[in-house]
């Protein structure tokens, strides 16, 4: 029976609940014991706070995480990333090393007798207009190239002062305001009409957990949540998916029924 595992927004790199080194420790139990029991795993990005590869250099810390997954790959396990807003500047070295298969941009694929729609979900759907204009400058060879000349004890802690303002800017990521106001359930409606045969959609990147029946009744927003408070991840058996929380805490799930 295939069995296929998604997760996403692990921000490993700053404190959450736990310290960072104390989240990845968890991340690893979580790879050992929910992943490495997979056929396939799908990291769906911002796996770290901030990553940068210098054509000699890459950030320091992580190795456990880094093991974690290299023992996946060495083992057959096909996992996939892909590249969010926080860990952007990520070029080859996770293919090159640890043997991860990288998605810059979405994708669709057929499991299980499903049809998926993934990403990481930054950029997608209405609004956020600002943020759209600085994805698309960070995004820029130049300013990578530019980048790439600081030194890198300069350059990353450039880009942790950076990573903190704007989340401190987003004081609201963990409240739900209504379909209405949630820009991946509207690119998901949008593209439903080009694509009715799309089954799931699946999301990080909003930081709450969503299991969601879109209006067609039959196709369902998923967003896997975070590890910053959630520990939450998702999992598909028998073409369907359902969202576990790794410390057995209650999960709280964002559905149709759900107030704001």
């Amino acid at each position: 029976m295939s069995k296929i595992v998604f997760a996403s927004d692990f921000h490993l790199g700053m404190k959450g609940r736990y310290s960072s080194q104390e989240r990845e420790a968890q991340v690893v139990n979580w790879i050992k014991e929910v992943a490495a029991d997979a056929d396939e795993v799908f990291l769906l990005g911002d796996i770290f706070d901030f990553w940068f590869e210098y054509s000699k250099v890459i950030p320091k810390g992580f190795v456990r995480i880094q093991n974690a997954i290299a023992n996946l790959t060495d083992a057959g396990i096909p996992v996939h990333m892909f590249i969010g807003n926080h860990d952007m500047w990520a070029f080859d070295y996770f293919t090159k090393e640890l043997g991860m298969m990288m998605h810059r941009r979405p994708i669709e694929i057929e499991r299980q007798g499903r049809q998926l729609f993934i990403a990481h979900g930054d950029g997608l759907g209405p609004g956020e207009k600002t943020f759209k204009i600085i994805r698309k400058l960070f995004h820029s060879p130049v300013l990578i190239k530019m980048f790439q000349w600081l030194h890198p004890d300069i350059g990353i802690r450039i880009a942790h002062r950076w990573s903190s303002s704007s989340r401190a800017s987003h004081g609201d990521i963990y409240q739900y305001k209504g379909p209405q106001n949630e820009y991946l359930i509207h690119f998901a409606e949008d593209y439903l009409l080009q694509k009715p045969e799309i089954d799931y959609f699946l999301f990080g990147h909003r930081h709450l957990v969503f299991d969601f029946m879109l209006s067609n009744g039959r196709s369902r927003y998923i967003n896997t949540g975070d590890w910053l408070n959630f520990n939450s991840y998702a999992v598909m058996e028998q073409g369907q998916i359902r969202l576990f929380t790794y410390n057995n805490e209650e999960l709280k799930v964002i559905t149709n029924e759900t107030h704001y």
